[in-house]
């Protein structure tokens, strides 16, 4: 039996609206709330300023990161077969579920100076992750990288093989393979994954602030002037957090684009 595209199954839309406006009216209330009579006078102070370019730095170095290590890692466990496979890819998936506070105590027991790692980079090395912009990024870096993954796994898992068993057919070496082949056929997969990652580093809290700790002009992203700001001058706050809000959704529609081009 084929549906009526004319008839509206109101059992469906009017859920869908209350869950549209559960989105969007908080979005909405903030817009309507901004002070927008002093909103550049606010966006010119220092402080806004060195908050916005610690985010978009660390984020972006965040996600790099995540490239470097996570795709690899998504190859392993899509291509490959070996004991433990699902209990590592259940591990990998566990910062998604994890709060993110707790990450940052996880980061402290073993990256911080007591820690079972950070212990060792400091006698060693003399260097320190904890409360340095270096330890922002890895707390970015450690909640972000599992959208990365799963997106690029994904990506892989529905490529088709027979490209790259005709380019192994032709002598290709299998790094050559994965380089020349198999990249390209999942770009669009590690683009998306690409943006979730930024975006999810971009507004990272919980783990920052734990593992990082909240000092101005070397851990304190524009999350975290939020969450200072809001407890002394809630306008202030709302400034901030339309900042964060604006560079997100222009970032992502920009990626958005070019990912679908891509696709298309």
């Amino acid at each position: 039996m084929k549906l009526s595209r004319g008839r509206v199954p109101w059992l469906l839309v009017v859920p869908a609206v209350v869950g549209m406006a559960f989105l969007v009216l908080p979005l909405a209330g903030l817009l309507i709330r901004a002070p927008w009579s002093t909103l550049p006078q606010r966006l010119s102070e220092p402080q806004v300023l060195e908050a916005l370019r610690l985010s978009l730095v660390t984020a972006s170095i965040a996600t790099v990161v995540c490239l470097v290590l996570g795709v690899p890692l998504a190859w392993l466990l899509a291509r490959t077969d070996f004991p433990g496979r699902r209990l590592l890819r259940a591990l990998v998936t566990v910062p998604l579920v994890l709060p993110p506070v707790v990450g940052g105590v996880a980061l402290l027991l073993v990256l911080g100076r007591r820690g079972l790692v950070g212990q060792w980079l400091e006698s060693a090395f003399g260097f320190s992750l904890p409360f340095t912009t270096a330890g922002v990024v890895v707390a970015e870096a450690f909640v972000a990288m599992p959208f990365l993954v799963i997106a690029v796994e994904g990506a892989l898992r529905a490529a088709d093989l027979r490209y790259e068993e005709a380019a192994a057919t032709l002598g290709a070496s299998r790094f050559t393979v994965f380089r020349r082949v198999t990249l390209p056929l999942v770009a669009p997969g590690v683009l998306a994954g690409a943006v979730l990652c930024w975006a999810r580093a971009l507004g990272e809290f919980g783990a920052t602030i734990t593992f990082a700790g909240n000092f101005p002009g070397r851990t304190q992203t524009m999350p975290l002037a939020v969450y200072l700001a809001l407890e002394t001058e809630p306008e202030a706050a709302i400034v901030l957090s339309l900042v964060l809000l604006a560079v997100s959704v222009v970032i992502l529609v920009g990626l958005r684009d070019r990912w679908l081009g891509a696709a298309a």
